[in-house]
């Protein structure tokens, strides 16, 4: 095992959120289902962002106040 966990929050948030799936049909779908499921919805996703890219936008806009 690597270690790393799955991110079930995110998961959870596209399938039951964004998607709308019912929670039955969710929690009956893998993974590669769901991503198939989203790229069906939303098109597929761009390649990821460079981590300076990504730490560059974090310090730029913080999710926290100053």
């Amino acid at each position: 095992m690597s270690g790393a966990r799955f991110p079930w929050r995110e998961a959870m948030t596209l399938g039951l959120g964004r998607l709308r799936l019912p929670p039955r049909d969710f929690w009956a779908m893998t993974p590669r289902e769901l991503a198939a499921a989203a790229e069906g919805a939303f098109g597929r996703a761009e390649r990821p962002l460079a981590r300076h890219t990504m730490d560059d936008l974090m310090a730029r806009y913080p999710d926290e106040g100053p």
